[in-house]
């Protein structure tokens, strides 16, 4: 019989290896994806997010043909997806959707030829669902140093060009008048983007990758309108989810008598659940109905 307080007192919870990986390689998936996701959301660029995380996805069936790292596979893709769009051009709102849904299609089609490839030349029987959907209790050891790197390039990223990023996606037209270049911030930020991409997919699959990318995001924005707030919300929010995934994924194993659930589905559940209560509490706090102007402190003209 499963008991709440048997589960919490169980050493080999955080002494498991697989645990351990899954428990770092989540985080570094929750932080980059809490900070990117925050610039993606303001910039209307939410649509750009999900066609790359699924465009990814080819990256990730090349991978277990070429048989390369799949993170290596990931980025590739999500980095060829996204100088695809900044070429064709996202900058207006139409032109944008459409050369987003052109990449996507072309991406998944690439992804549709490789998985199939991946059943039909190669001893690989879990390759689709690994790519789409991840696994991250199954994640090796080896790829936590290249993970850790991905996010801290991420990280540098934003540090070094925080200012041009945030004005850009929070007032383009301020930005262009104080002589930010929008395309080059664009392109900076669709390589971060990538660079989340990669690692998100990684640890929840491409397919699901989009939640953990906008859902954290999204709900931080409801709960604050200062951008250094947001992120930290978004943060919190995604590295519960994350870490509170991995140890329902964990404990499902003795809910259901050895049977347990997908990582990836509990971390999706618990991102939703926050975007509700996120949307729930700006409703009753009146939020919604009067949403406060973005604060930015440093762009009063």
């Amino acid at each position: 019989m499963w008991s709440f307080g048997a589960l919490l007192g169980n050493p080999g919870f955080f002494s498991s290896g697989p645990v351990q990986t899954a428990l770092i390689v989540g985080a570094c998936a929750a932080l980059v994806s809490a900070v990117i996701g925050v610039f993606s959301v303001w910039r209307g660029n939410a649509f750009a997010g999900h066609a790359l995380a699924d465009v990814s996805s080819a990256g990730g069936a090349v991978s277990f043909l070429l048989g390369i790292s799949p993170l290596l596979g990931f980025l590739g893709m999500a980095w060829i997806a996204a100088f695809s769009m900044e070429f064709l051009g996202i900058r207006i709102g139409r032109e944008r959707d459409l050369t987003t849904g052109i990449v996507l299609g072309a991406g998944l089609g690439l992804s549709a030829l490789f998985l199939y490839l991946d059943v039909t030349t190669t001893s690989t029987t879990g390759a689709a669902v690994s790519v789409m959907f991840g696994s991250l209790f199954a994640i090796p050891q080896s790829l936590i140093t290249p993970a850790l790197a991905a996010s801290g390039s991420v990280f540098l990223l934003v540090g070094l060009f925080y200012r041009p990023m945030m004005l850009a996606a929070v007032d383009p037209d301020l930005a262009a008048v104080r002589g930010v270049s929008l395309r080059w911030v664009g392109l900076l930020q669709l390589l971060a983007l990538g660079l989340a991409v990669a690692v998100c997919a990684l640890a929840i699959g491409a397919v699901l990758a989009t939640a953990l990318l906008i859902g954290p995001a999204g709900a931080a924005i409801r709960l604050s309108r200062r951008p250094g707030q947001a992120i930290l919300w978004a943060m919190v929010i995604g590295l519960t989810a994350v870490w509170g995934g991995i140890w329902m994924a964990y404990a499902s194993y003795y809910w259901f008598s050895g049977n347990a659930w997908p990582v990836s589905f509990f971390v999706v559940a618990l991102v939703f659940l926050f975007y509700l209560a996120a949307v729930l509490f700006a409703k009753v706090a009146g939020l919604a109905a009067h949403p406060k102007p973005v604060t930015w402190p440093h762009c009063e003209t």
